[in-house]
């Protein structure tokens, strides 16, 4: 089944929504054609004015880590204080080894929403040849920027929503009503690999992991996909308070890397280390969490709502990158489904009372006829009488009527921005394409209880 009919497909019947806020896919109008060349150092692929790196707290900068290609936001303060003898430079918006696919020219490429401090003698580069951006801060500026920043107090105010809607969905897609999200297939932890197995029919293929992806001793190991239809997103849910993947693993085929998803919707501490090209896009729901990347290359969105510390090994190698690759999946829908209004029942209209008979006029009781004085007469003489009448009418109407009716109505948060079973080994990773098709997903409520 083709990517577009699966997406067709879920789009028709409400199963899935992509990432909140128009985060994901690549935004503008040079974006390279899919599928993104993997990190190379050659020519620019094109231009993605997309939010690559989105950080609801503090970004920090440590040891030898190197740059972060794309469009990077962050809400709090980006502090940089790399080690001594390593490159002293850290360059945001354009890597000299990625996708090389930048933002724009003179559009931001990092945002904060508080301060930037470059520690002295290091500088912090939103430029290489003639690709060049701006950093545009919140706060106050120390140390060294090139090639142009911006101060702007209100600089990341309209990103600031974007931290409470990716922690709901961060928790949307991880649970329903407080329970683990139906999961389509099963992750087990082999020790030298975790085998993620799906259903081969499923749109979204769901794995819900309660462990580290790690040896049994903490050690690196390798990842296996099979079971996922083409065209399928990939869901993966690492569920507890401390969560770390240590990994050798190399780069994952464009078809899998732009539609996986590896969401962290508890954990307070996330790690991702190792040796490997990490591919997929990150998720980290929890406001007070820090994540620490020691791994080589992060080759996908990365989007965590607490703070991320980018960083190398101490006395190991340097040059970590965050490399900007798209999200392109269907994720489950965390629309929130309204309650049918109560209808207000109306107050019954009393029946009225019969009104109260007229009465009837009392009929006058005639008095007795005042006797004439006695005229007297001759003889044979006749004589009269006389009498009265009464009468009376009553007469009445009542009526009624009663009626009622009512009316519920309720709005959008505005853009931010192969058929036959297949067997791909690539950097130690087996990756099994089946063709099908099925969902198994419904309309989910946002649950309550999410972080704040």
């Amino acid at each position: 089944m083709a990517a577009a009919a699966v997406v067709g497909g879920l789009a028709t019947f409400g199963f899935a929504d992509p990432l909140p806020d128009g985060l994901g896919p690549c935004k503008g109008s040079n974006c390279p054609v899919n599928p993104y060349p993997d990190p190379n150092n050659g020519p620019l692929a094109g231009r993605d004015n997309n939010i690559n790196i989105f950080v609801g707290g503090d970004f920090l900068v440590r040891q030898a880590a190197a740059e972060a290609e794309g469009k990077v936001v962050v809400l709090g303060n980006f502090d940089q204080h790399k080690a001594a003898g390593v490159s002293q430079v850290y360059n945001v918006g354009v890597a000299g080894v990625g996708s090389r696919v930048p933002p724009d020219n003179g559009t931001a490429f990092l945002t904060t929403g508080k301060d930037v401090t470059v520690a002295t003698g290091q500088r912090l580069l939103a430029e290489e040849g003639s690709v060049s951006g701006i950093v545009r801060h919140g706060g106050t500026l120390s140390g060294t920027v090139r090639p142009k920043t911006v101060h702007d107090p209100e600089a990341a105010a309209p990103y600031a929503r974007l931290r409470p809607n990716l922690a709901a969905a961060s928790h949307c897609y991880a649970y329903v009503d407080g329970k683990p999200r139906a999961a389509t297939g099963t992750a087990k932890n082999n020790g030298s690999e975790t085998l993620f197995t799906g259903d081969g029919k499923s749109a979204i293929q769901v794995f819900n992991v309660d462990f580290d992806l790690a040896t049994s001793g903490g050690g690196a190991q390798g990842f296996r996909f099979t079971g996922i239809p083409e065209g399928a997103t990939v869901l993966v849910n690492l569920t507890g308070a401390v969560r770390e993947i240590n990994t050798y693993m190399g780069m994952l085929p464009p078809a899998l890397r732009d539609r996986l998803l590896w969401n962290f919707p508890d954990a307070g501490t996330v790690r991702l280390r190792g040796s490997g090209q990490f591919s997929g896009s990150v998720l980290v729901g929890n406001p007070d969490s820090t994540t620490t990347v020691t791994l080589p290359g992060v080759n996908g969105r990365f989007f965590t709502v607490g703070s991320l510390t980018h960083s190398s090994i101490a006395g190991g190698g340097g040059g970590q990158e965050f490399h900007a690759y798209p999200f392109n999946g269907d994720l489950p829908s965390c629309k929130e489904t309204p309650e049918p209004p109560t209808p207000t029942p109306e107050p019954p209209t009393p029946t009225p009372e019969p009104p109260d008979p007229t009465p009837e006029p009392p009929t006058p009781t005639p008095e007795p006829p005042t006797p004439e004085p006695p005229t007297p007469t001759p003889p044979d003489s006749g004589g009269m009488t006389t009498g009265g009448d009464t009468g009376g009418d009553t007469g009445g109407h009542t009526g009624g009527s009663t009626g009622s009716g009512g009316d519920t109505g309720g709005g959008e948060l505005p853009d931010t921005g192969a058929s036959s079973d297949t067997t791909i080994l690539l950097g130690g990773l087996a990756v099994t394409l089946v063709a099908a098709g099925g969902i198994t997903l419904a309309v989910t409520r946002k649950p309550k209880g999410l972080w704040k």
